[in-house]
């Protein structure tokens, strides 16, 4: 894939690629900057060395006193010595200069010499012992920088400026003008030129193609392996994308690898990893949620159903047998009619009650206050009906009890529902207990009450034991069943840090218990 540029140009996406594309550049950059350095430098190296091995060659010249003459240039004497030296070493060009630098002697063919006169500049700072290698004017070379503009008073710069040796000429005693002796002469420069440009252009060409491509191997297997981890969460993000929660498994080793190492990959490979994790566990949460609440609407119009199906059919008959009916069949018809109506009102009171709880709404208003009595007023209320059914209501509460602090009409419909619920499944002369006792304190020191409600009733079913607090559910063997009034203790508690817990004890039937501090 690529990505098109303003100009035209398609530029590659892959993070790799371009990586490897900028090093490529960076280093075919960086090798050509060094194979130039290493030129130049060889070539300043070789001027230096150059220059010391020939430093005293124009003092050798100087010392000869056939050169000069009282009454100026002995001619015969230059070109005899100039030819000689210029036969045995080709490579060096010789030059007397007058005091102000102008060239009086030399030997250079017709129409080779540029310039009648050198810079006596760098002349001074060889004569003075400056560090080499010190470059002069080259007589036979051209003009760098020239003005064309023939502006007045502007100085052009000498081309092809080259190491020298030089030293003063005397006569008498006297200061006659100098020796120049360009070293590295045009007959040097163009042997230079033919038979080694080439050479040393090739071989420092194919040098540095081999080891620009060799770097650039190395590089590119480099780039390879450090963007491998980013690769690996590429494929895992475009699979989560893909496939959703079905490609979240911790077992597989393609979601391990990509929080492998220490570096700053890894520490992204495991935030997605705790990302993925954490949104697969809220999507199964999501899911079982969606689950309950489908088996809650199943199971309320359920609860719904039956009462409205009889209390339509008994309505249904008085209405259609009105004057017939006996009066006493008209008042049970209206009871039963009547009592069906209650069921429909308190599973609509306790879906208002429920929805209100889960919807974060309600919260505790909490205060002190002894549990001991609103277990006491709790019973009062579950006398009759216990009566009724003869039911006992057993109170087993331990002395010292501490106040509990919570809200005093959620704990008490939390008594209400459980005790209602222990009364509807217990067979007559059956017995409910209600034990309060201390409890351990807890992480924060503070001690608490242990309440535990049990029957003599059939117990729970094993198999509504795991759902009892979380959706009404009907026992496949008719026996217990689990209704709203759970759900609706279950969410109370929690909102007091509490959990309702069924608890497994032999010869009794249901035993709830639960904590409040």
């Amino acid at each position: 894939m690529t990505r098109s540029t303003p100009s035209g140009w398609s530029m590659p996406s892959s993070l790799s690629t371009r990586l490897s594309i900028v090093f490529a550049v960076l280093l075919l950059a960086c090798f050509g900057v060094s194979a130039w350095l290493q030129m130049a430098g060889s070539e300043r190296h070789e001027q230096e060395v150059t220059q010391r091995l020939s430093i005293g060659l124009a003092a050798h010249i100087a010392g000869n006193a056939e050169l000069m003459k009282r009454d100026g240039l002995n001619p015969s004497a230059v070109h005899e010595l100039f030819d000689q030296l210029m036969a045995v070493n080709p490579s060096v060009e010789v030059y007397l200069l007058d005091a102000e630098g102008r060239i009086v002697g030399q030997a250079a063919p017709p129409g080779h010499l540029k310039h009648d006169r050198v810079d006596l500049g760098p002349v001074k700072r060889l004569l003075a012992g400056a560090a080499l290698p010190i470059l002069g004017d080259d007589p036979r070379g051209g003009l760098e920088g020239q003005d064309v503009s023939g502006a007045q008073g502007v100085q052009p710069s000498r081309g092809g400026r080259k190491v020298f040796s030089a030293a003063p000429l005397k006569v008498d005693g006297r200061d006659a003008g100098y020796v120049y002796v360009v070293l590295s002469g045009e007959d040097r420069e163009a042997l230079v030129a033919n038979l080694g440009a080439g050479n040393v252009l090739r071989t420092t060409l194919w040098s540095m193609a081999w080891v620009a491509l060799l770097g650039l191997i190395a590089g590119l297997v480099a780039f390879r392996l450090i963007t491998r981890p980013l690769r690996q969460l590429t494929d895992a993000v475009q699979r989560f994308e893909r496939d959703g929660v079905a490609a979240i498994d911790p077992a597989t080793p393609a979601f391990a690898q990509v929080a492998r190492g220490d570096d700053e990959i890894a520490t992204l490979g495991k935030a997605f990893q705790k990302m993925t994790l954490r949104i697969a566990e809220q999507w199964r949460e999501l899911t079982a949620l969606d689950q309950q609440r489908r088996e809650l609407f199943a199971n309320v119009s359920h609860d719904l159903r039956t009462p409205l199906t009889s209390l339509h059919g008994y309505l249904e008959t008085l209405l259609m047998k009105a004057d017939t009916l006996a009066l006493a069949d008209r008042r049970r018809y209206l009871e039963i009619a009547l009592g069906q109506s209650r069921k429909v009102g308190r599973l609509a009171q306790e879906l208002f009650e429920l929805a209100r709880l889960e919807s974060g709404v309600v919260k505790p208003d909490k205060e002190s206050f002894a549990l001991a009595d609103l277990v006491q007023d709790v019973f009062q209320k579950f006398e009759l009906a216990a009566e009724a059914r003869r039911q006992r209501l057993v109170p087993q509460i331990a002395s010292g009890l501490p106040v509990v602090t919570a809200d005093l009409g959620m704990i008490e419909r939390v008594l209400t529902n459980l005790l209602d619920n222990a009364i509807r499944h217990t067979p007559e002369g059956g017995e409910i207990v209600v034990q309060l006792r201390p409890a351990e304190a807890g992480e924060d020191g503070v001690a608490g009450v242990q309440v535990e409600i049990s029957d003599t009733g059939p117990g729970i079913p094993k198999e509504l034991q795991p759902v009892l607090f979380t959706r009404p559910a009907f026992s496949s063997s008719g026996g217990r069943s689990g209704g709203l009034g759970l759900m609706i203790v279950r969410r109370i508690l929690q909102l007091h840090g509490s959990e309702i817990r069924l608890l497994p004890q032999p010869g009794k039937g249901a035993v709830f218990a639960f904590q409040l501090s």
